[in-house]
């Protein structure tokens, strides 16, 4: 009986899954929904909150633990030569993306809440994410390498680099820790797992490679357990309350302006400076990406005085943006791929 029971169990799992790929609906997206419905109506609060940020607090150390394991050096010394690539990128993502949030004040003066445009201005401000950036590089036919490099470099420079640009942008505003309090907690808290990880990458990098869905189930899970609590505590300030329909729906709309023009943007300083085209595609997608898995672990550490889920709710906007408009240019950009041939021809220009 419990033999039939688990096989019913299955089949309802898969069914679910083809339709969620049949509607183009990502499951951690669905999960994400379900995770700010959930702390909307049952937030955790009292001594199981206490415990909860504890629970977090362990899963974000395990989290970078293993992204650093996960880092390969073969695959960062093959790219860190690209320096021109890797000063244009971290240029878009640490310079362009903050002059767009500032650009952006008028209109969220007109449309958004204090608290989302400190959440906009927090988006602008934080690194590129490393696995999408990769994973959209490798689909559209880029520099793998180059990417790998770039997107890991922009993720160790966002610890020091989002605590000072938030620091310059939003001064007390947010309830922000004072940059350089935030730096040290980020270096405690992400930076010291992840580089434990990297250096144990000889023992246990084998293990981590062959497990990687273990690594995906560990970045979900954490961005889950930090989204839970970080809404919890918000709809127990009164989240929702004080923030009205227009509000949502304008971060909506910003986060989707902002992600189109720095889409743009990116590709015309990419052709305007002569990149080749594998090198322009991972410019694109490691330059126009931000973090989720970062920006939600280090809101927790920079703004523990309150309003966190109202913050981290434009960077959880922009993730699911990137993602649908990624997918595509990425398509885009197989499908324009040259031949084998072309593309060598072009290499060795």
């Amino acid at each position: 009986m419990a033999h039939i029971r688990r096989m019913i169990a299955r089949y309802r799992w898969t069914s679910m899954k083809k339709l969620l790929a049949r509607l183009r609906i990502d499951p951690f997206t669905l999960a994400l929904l379900c995770t700010v419905t959930l702390a909307s109506f049952l937030p955790v609060s009292g001594a199981a909150a206490a415990v909860m940020d504890d629970v977090t607090d362990v899963a974000i150390a395990a989290l970078f633990f293993l992204h650093g394991a996960r880092l390969s050096r073969e695959a960062v010394k093959a790219g860190a030569l690209h320096w021109r690539l890797h000063l244009v990128i971290l240029g878009c993502t640490f310079v362009l993306f903050p002059l767009l949030g500032l650009l952006f004040k008028p209109l969220a003066h007109l449309a958004l809440t204090p608290e989302l445009y400190v959440g906009v201005l927090f988006l602008c401000a934080l690194p590129s994410t490393v696995q999408s950036s990769i994973a959209f590089t490798s689909m559209a036919r880029g520099n793998v390498p180059a990417a790998v490099c770039a997107a890991s470099l922009s993720s160790l420079l966002g610890v020091f680099f989002t605590p000072l640009l938030m620091g310059a942008l939003v001064g007390s505003q947010g309830a922000m820790a004072h940059p350089a309090e935030a730096i040290g907690k980020i270096l405690l808290q992400l930076l010291v797992p992840f580089l434990a990880g990297h250096f144990m990458r000889p023992w246990i990098g084998g293990w981590v490679e062959r497990h990687r869905a273990v690594l995906r189930y560990t970045d979900q899970g954490t961005i889950l357990l930090v989204v839970y609590t970080a809404f919890s505590a918000s709809v127990n300030e009164g989240l929702w309350q004080k923030t009205p329909l227009p509000a949502l729906l304008a971060v909506l709309g910003t986060a989707a302006l902002l992600l189109a023009i720095a889409m743009l943007s990116i590709t015309f300083i990419a052709r305007r400076m002569h990149f080749s085209r594998a090198d322009e595609i991972a410019i694109v997608f490691c330059g126009s990406k931000k973090s989720l898995a970062t920006g939600v672990p280090m809101a927790k550490v920079m703004f523990a005085g309150g309003g966190l889920g109202a913050i981290v709710l434009p960077i959880m906007l922009y993730h699911q943006l990137q993602l649908i408009v990624c997918a595509f240019v990425a398509a885009r950009y197989a499908r324009n791929a040259p031949s084998e041939s072309q593309g060598a021809t072009e290499r060795h220009r």
